[in-house]
């Protein structure tokens, strides 16, 4: 049997077009009424008319995320039409990419107040709510791969979506008495935010430059595809199928889904009465430093002749 989300409603942040679209028509195809927010009020309404048209109940607040006024505005918009809030996702966001020493604190804090504080704001409002209804939900955060690996040109970026992923694991402990799940999920897609990315830039645009789907090698070895493929892991998170899923990181893109690992110390060393530099050195590359770990995002390889 399909996902039935009937009687839910949710809020998706950043909905007006790309995954934060797909996330708010999938949870509206599965029976879920959907708060739609964006700042751009014609991509905003025109994501309510798609969900209506197609038989779902949807309405739009048009605001930035990242103050607690547009987090508050959103619960109360879901409360107002539907009478309750029972899902959160927290998609909105914004890149401003340079690399360290040409990122100003303007490019530094719009980022990470529209992805890392607008998350905190949002999902603090809608704990609030959850609480109170006393019914449990779902907080679902968007987290990203340059969080988890690095990114070139992504400090603020990466450092958000880092933190976002933190906050999954706390709020899921924090949360739990209430029924309130909490996880964060690493979507990899075709986006406009992913066209800025060098590592799939060309991939996307040989696409679209074709009319073509997504080579095979990439939805499968990289696990990258369309913003619909993303979509299907928020309705099972926002379902009673999810109730005991909290906590964790999923990765989805293309054909692949994965959990992803939380860090963990690695290849422990001991020395009696502790370690001073020298003797770190002379252990180093034969103790903890024997197998470092890799870091940045690997660029697409297809298969040799492809």
């Amino acid at each position: 049997m399909p996902m039935d989300l009937s009687g839910k409603a949710a809020v998706v942040t950043g909905s007006g077009r790309g995954l934060g679209l797909a996330y708010a028509e999938a949870l509206a195809a599965a029976g879920a009424s959907v708060v739609v927010n964006d700042v751009d009020a014609a991509a905003a309404e025109a994501a309510v008319g798609k969900i209506t048209a197609g038989g779902g109940r949807a309405v739009s607040v048009v605001a930035p995320v990242g103050g607690t006024t547009t987090a508050d505005a959103l619960v109360d918009a879901a409360v107002e039409n539907f009478g309750r809030l029972d899902v959160m996702v927290t998609n909105a966001g914004v890149l401003r990419d340079k690399v360290l020493w040409k990122m100003s604190d303007e490019d530094f804090d719009a980022v990470v107040d529209v992805h890392l504080r607008g998350t905190f704001t949002c999902a603090r409002a809608a704990a609030v709510r959850m609480r109170e209804q006393g019914t449990g939900g779902r907080l679902i955060l968007v987290s990203s791969p340059a969080g988890q690996r690095g990114n070139f040109g992504q400090t603020n970026y990466a450092a958000a979506k880092a933190g976002i992923v933190a906050m999954a694991r706390t709020w899921a402990m924090e949360l739990a008495r209430a029924g309130i799940t909490a996880n964060a999920i690493v979507p990899v897609a075709a986006t406009e935010m992913t066209k800025t990315i060098p590592a799939f830039a060309p991939v996307i645009e040989e696409a679209e430059r074709t009319g073509g789907p997504l080579p095979e090698w990439l939805r499968k070895e990289e696990g990258f595809g369309t913003a619909e493929d993303a979509a299907p892991l928020v309705v099972f998170l926002a379902s009673d199928a999810a109730s005991d899923v909290t906590g964790q990181a999923i990765g989805i893109g293309g054909d692949r889904l994965a959990l992803w690992s939380h860090p963990q110390e690695k290849t422990p060393a001991y020395a009696d009465g502790g370690w001073d530099a020298d003797s770190i050195a002379a252990s180093w590359k034969s103790g903890p430093g024997a197998q470092p770990e890799t870091y940045g995002i690997p660029a697409p390889r297809p298969p040799e002749g492809q």
